[in-house]
């Protein structure tokens, strides 16, 4: 949480004469998606060092020919990441081409670069692109044969819509219904279940799920016909000719439990078949029977009913949480052991409920894990562009990781620069470029109230909470790099010389920023050997490239730093279970300081300082609430006191 008063002025960076902007010149376009274009499609583009409209307007250039005349056309694009991108197409956009025609030329990515004015474009690429105002669906296949309700049923054939502005494809299903002893074939109602691609942005393989509104959730025999619909937005339905299908239901079951362990606030994914939920008046349940062998205690009988999450026909996932039966019978926080037993589904629908097949399965009650997802954003990325550092973005990111690897050792902690999927109950914390507060702060825990014991696992550093804003605090929370930008002697127009500003830190980087008389961004043909370093002793270096490696090590210190601090405040530190967020007087290398106490060296762990640390009490609490098998580092820490 510490202030520095660091102006926050929004500049781009500026190409020089010797060399592009850094950002654009691994600039290339490798794929434009679908082939089949219609009212309503949303191009999806594909290739490398795309940018977002702060740092570049971007548009397509498709050079050709369509039906005999020659087509030039510019269309905006939309920055998706720094590997795609999309251009939303209409009616208008065909007219422009000429209707329904076929494309045949090449495609390129231009971007009217904000740092210089000059135009980047990528290789241009051969593309054929159709374009058509209708699309007419044919089916060559339906799969049949014996499925479980909510089985996906695949159907090969052309022209089916993606979804989106274009409308949707529908299965369009009739038939009978023959439940098992049943001695007559129902029919049924007929229904429309949408479609969607089997594989991305493909119109020759789609699927619809078998759902229970179809013929309900009991094993039996379905004999009927399928028939394929285009719904086109603002269009007529048109459809293609029925095909016969014969499908035999069996009743739900479980195949597989995983992980083996999970924790509090992680998932236990359920494979199987058969599995209902996502629709009025249908669920599924899970029967769990068996012996739970609590850690060091007796074995206890359990006989309790879970509530999943369902997913899709064949998956449902319950969350090991507090609040339910499970949770209630045994101590999640302190509690570990092994369950072993039977794990059976009991799937509703409307009003009939059936029993289905289930599985011997084992599991442990794992210790308490905090995730974190280290959620970098476009900002961040683009602001590395004052320190002359975006083409190193990756290998400063491994840094910051190894950074809050090393703080938290010995810790049940984990950080992720992935989206987690694996666990309800987890951290976010955005990395951003700016301080949106205006107040030059390096990083700021905006989570409401000081979460002692850690009880809440589910913190958001990042956007703004409105809560925090209404006790007088700051209201956007994450880590804020332009700010660091603070330590430099001549910030020029990302800041003011302030107090804390050292001499090491524009060694450092004065090589690369481009603001700076013979700065030169890092740019692709530097990274060639460069080393990656575990400690300062060799900076800030002689060669470009050793001067390079100082620079992400440096970076990668700062930034990770001022995470593992936040990330601190956010697990209940400094003084757990008391008043105040940062540690009491001023020691070297303790972590949770308060900022003005902790210097750039120190930081930068340069010149014999740092790394930061928690103190010993700190890190007692955080193994008690967070309790690690990894033994704890054998180092002396300072006192917190």
């Amino acid at each position: 949480m510490w202030k520095l008063a660091v102006t926050a002025v929004l500049a781009a960076g500026c190409a020089t004469s010797t060399a592009p902007d850094p950002g654009l010149e691994g600039l290339n376009l490798s794929s434009v998606n679908p082939g089949m274009i219609i009212p309503g499609t949303k191009l999806a583009i594909a290739g490398d060092s795309f940018v977002d409209e702060e740092w570049g307007a971007t548009t397509l250039h498709l050079v050709g020919s369509a039906s005999g005349t020659d087509v030039d056309v510019r269309w905006p694009a939309t920055f998706v990441d720094f590997d795609s991108m999309t251009v939303s197409i209409a009616g208008t956009n065909l007219d422009e081409i000429g209707g329904d025609v076929d494309f045949d030329g090449t495609a390129t990515i231009d971007v009217v670069a904000v740092s210089d004015g000059k135009t980047y474009s990528t290789t241009p690429l051969d593309v054929k692109l159709s374009f058509r105002n209708h699309l007419t669906p044919t089916a060559t296949a339906v799969v049949d044969g014996v499925h479980f309700v909510n089985d996906q049923i695949e159907v090969d054939g052309d022209g089916f819509l993606l979804g989106g502005d274009e409308g949707v494809t529908a299965a369009r299903i009739s038939g009978c219904f023959q439940a098992d002893g049943g001695s007559t074939c129902t029919p049924i109602t007929t229904q429309d279940i949408t479609m969607l691609p089997l594989q991305s942005l493909s119109r020759q393989k789609a699927e619809f799920p078998f759902a229970p509104r179809i013929a309900g959730i009991k094993p039996g025999q379905f004999i009927g016909k399928v028939s394929i619909v285009n719904k086109q937005t603002a269009q007529a339905e048109i459809a293609a000719p029925a095909v016969d299908v014969s499908y035999t239901l069996v009743t739900s079951q479980v195949f597989s439990v995983d992980p083996p362990a999970a924790s509090l606030g992680q998932y236990v994914f359920v494979h199987g078949g058969g599995f209902v939920g996502g629709e009025p008046t249908s669920d599924t349940q899970i029967e769990l029977t068996g012996t739970f062998n609590k850690t060091g205690g007796n074995p206890a009988p359990v006989d309790m009913y879970l509530i999943p999450e369902w997913v899709e026909g064949k998956l449902v996932r319950y969350v090991i949480n507090t609040d339910d039966t499970l949770g209630q019978a045994i101590d999640l926080r302190q509690d570990t052991g092994h369950f072993t037993g039977m794990m059976t589904p009991i799937v509703s629908y409307g009003s009939d409920t059936v029993r289905g097949v289930g599985l011997s399965v084992t599991f442990d009650i794992a210790p308490v894990k905090q995730v974190v997802f280290l959620h970098f954003q476009s900002s961040y990325v683009e602001e590395l562009r004052d320190f002359g550092m975006r083409a190193v973005d990756h290998q400063i990111r491994a840094r910051v990781v190894a950074v809050c690897n090393q703080a938290y050792t010995g810790v049940n902690i984990e950080f992720r620069t992935d989206p987690v999927t694996d666990f309800a109950l987890y951290e976010n914390v955005e990395l951003v470029g700016v301080d949106p507060n205006n107040m030059g702060l390096f990083g700021y825990d905006n989570s409401p109230g000081k979460d002692n014991g850690n009880l809440r696992l589910y913190d958001k550093l990042g956007g703004v909470n409105a809560v925090t804003q209404e006790d007088g605090y700051p209201g956007y929370g994450g880590v804020f790099v332009r700010s660091l930008m603070g330590f430099s002697q001549h910030p020029g127009v990302f800041g003011a010389d302030v107090p804390g500003a050292d001499e090491m830190f524009d060694e450092t980087f004065d090589p690369f920023r481009s603001d700076v008389d013979h700065g030169a961004p890092v740019i692709a043909n530097d990274l060639a050997g460069v080393p990656v370093l575990t400690d300062g002793t060799s900076c800030p270096g002689t060669t470009r490239r050793d001067q390079i490696a100082c620079a992400v090590f440096v970076m990668g210190n700062l930034v990770g730093g001022t995470l593992a601090h936040e990330i601190g405040h956010s697990l209940g530190l400094a003084n757990p279970y008391s008043d105040g967020f940062h540690d009491a007087g001023d020691q070297p290398n303790r972590l949770m300081d308060a900022g003005g106490d902790r210097p750039f060296l120190e930081r930068a762990e340069l010149g014999g300082q740092g790394p930061g640390v928690f103190c010993d009490d700190e890190y007692d609490y955080l193994r008690q609430v967070m309790p690690s098998s990894v033994a704890a580092p054998a180092i002396t820490r300072p006192g917190c006191f």
